[in-house]
């Protein structure tokens, strides 16, 4: 037997002829590959809905819609939750005095229709009525002195803690009661008067007054009380800044402090 050489070369392999692909299969490779993502894009895109999906897509859209609008609604109306008892008190207690003199200016102006409309000399009743309006007019202008039913107001302030917006509180609160003519320690009260802190006093429309304090009201005696009494209010808010506060009812109170009538300087009355 004769040995093999170190550098012998191993027989080929014998040449195997390619064998053809057979049809209808598919050749595994790159371009195959390529294929299959290109078809997998199509059809991913353009995205093809169905109009059930279309259906379940508007009514989503219309559900969270609605939730948005009762979540905006629901935190609107948080405020009121989230106040104190004294101030939900005081806020019905206001809009029940307010509902109670509208429903009283209602009834006073259908009997006034009801009298024009019965009354046999219908120009008479005009003018009364023309010059019970300017009568009301003046009370509330503050050039006409005015007595009725209401209240005395004192507040006694000996540490000098009462400040002039505390007034304007009060002042506020019986104008929400019903209150119909004010004075307060000589000056008459009107829409435009105004108050402010002045060398350690108190001024009302420039004029300054000094304690106690002593507010003369003509309203409804049983409103005007227990809307400074409520839990809260001007009386507890008054006494905690040391000051006493004293309310008495009367049969009778005069308001007699007067204001100048100011002709205007622009505005004239225009016809018809």
């Amino acid at each position: 037997m004769t040995p093999m050489s170190a550098n012998h070369t191993p027989p080929e392999e014998p040449n195997v002829p390619e064998q053809p692909l057979e049809e209808g299969k598919a050749q595994v490779g790159p371009a195959s590959q390529e294929t299959g993502r290109q078809r997998l894009a199509a059809g991913l895109w353009p995205p093809r809905v169905s109009r059930a999906q279309l259906i379940v897509a508007l009514l989503l859209f219309v559900l969270g819609l609605g939730l948005a609008i009762q979540v905006r609604s629901n935190s609107e109306s948080s405020a009121l939750r989230g106040a104190r008892q004294e101030d939900l008190v005081r806020i019905l207690d206001e809009l029940d005095g307010r509902t109670k003199r509208l429903e009283e200016e209602k009834q006073q102006l259908d009997a006034q229709r009801r009298e024009l409309e019965s009354s046999s000399n219908q120009a008479e009743e005009a003018r009364r009525q023309t010059v019970e309006k300017e009568r009301q007019l003046g009370i509330l202008a503050g050039t006409v002195a005015a007595q009725g039913p209401g209240i005395t107001l004192r507040i006694t302030d000996p540490t000098g803690q009462v400040q002039s917006d505390q007034l304007l509180d009060t002042l506020q609160e019986l104008r929400a009661a019903g209150a119909e003519a004010i004075q307060i320690n000589g000056v008459r009260i009107v829409a435009g008067s105004y108050f402010s802190d002045e060398n350690g006093g108190i001024a009302i429309d420039g004029k300054k007054i000094t304690q106690p304090y002593e507010f003369k009201v003509i309203g409804k005696p049983q409103d005007l009380e227990p809307a400074l009494n409520i839990p809260g209010g001007v009386v507890q808010t008054l006494e905690k800044e040391q000051a006493t506060v004293a309310v008495t009812r009367s049969a009778k109170i005069v308001v007699d402090a007067l204001r100048a009538a100011k002709q205007p300087d622009y505005a004239r009355s225009s016809p018809g």
